[in-house]
């Protein structure tokens, strides 16, 4: 299968108006959405279909559950790229751990029919909110395995941070390691990066038991990390940015 686990750390670091800086462990799926019936074939622990210790929900995602999924991503870069990518479809997410969903970025990988890198859509969900945005990323731009790409930010995500901010992002191509950084800028000064490192593992059920065993609730880890980070960020008078939606309807 082209499915995989992959495994590694994520860091942020703060670099204005305040410093700050987190890193922990994660582990994300790696899914191909045409192995979707037989991706946990042989475990107990996860399942596409019914709760499960590790549940990949299609209903998490954007999108009408009733459509095939691939068509509903390769759709959506189309109408964003003018082209639509005709190759694999494939998802690195954090699925859902004890049934807790918590899962800030997940970035779907479209593929040309000649298995090469066409597109990366980034889908983008904020803490409380609940909301989505997607990001296309034309990635025909890129050199050989390596891929840039820089765009305004369109969408609210940490309280802590400011709209009128440009992003720049760097990443390689899936393969035996995968690595994604971004950085934020805002007149030219970088308030922020992020980057996240991982090594490809086999999905197998030998695997999934082992990284369910080191990481039993990471999506409750996450929302922690997301929360406890915050209030570190307020104590540190980092200035807060409320959402734009409730800015607009409560003008000074």
């Amino acid at each position: 299968m082209e499915s995989a686990l992959y495994e590694g750390r994520v860091r942020h670091r703060r670099f204005a108006p305040r410093a700050h800086r987190l890193a922990y462990p994660v582990f994300m799926l790696y899914a191909d959405l045409g192995e979707l019936d037989r991706l946990f074939a042989g475990s107990r622990l996860a399942s596409t279909r019914r709760p499960a210790l590790l549940r990949l929900r299609r209903r998490d995602h954007f999108g009408p559950p009733d459509r095939d999924w691939a068509d509903v991503v390769r759709d959506a870069a189309a109408e964003r790229l003018g082209r639509r990518p005709a190759g694999a479809v494939r998802l690195m997410t954090n699925p859902r751990t004890l049934g807790f969903r918590m899962n800030p970025v997940s970035f779907f990988f479209l593929f040309d029919e000649e298995g090469e890198l066409d597109a990366l859509l980034a889908e983008v969900t904020n803490t409380p909110w609940d909301e989505r945005h997607l990001y296309v990323v034309d990635a025909r731009r890129g050199r050989g395995r390596a891929f840039e790409a820089a765009f305004p930010k369109a969408f609210h995500v940490s309280p802590f941070l400011p709209m009128d901010t440009e992003y720049r992002w760097r990443f390689t191509a899936p393969e035996q390691r995968w690595a994604m950084h971004m950085e934020s800028f805002r007149a030219g000064e970088k308030l922020l990066d992020a980057t996240l490192t991982l090594e490809r593992r086999p999905l197998d059920p030998a695997n999934l038991r082992r990284v369910l065993l080191a990481h039993p609730a990471l999506t409750s880890r996450v929302w922690l990390w997301i929360y406890l980070h915050a209030a570190r960020l307020w104590t540190k008078r980092v200035p807060f940015h409320p959402h734009p939606r409730r800015a607009s309807s409560n003008p000074a």
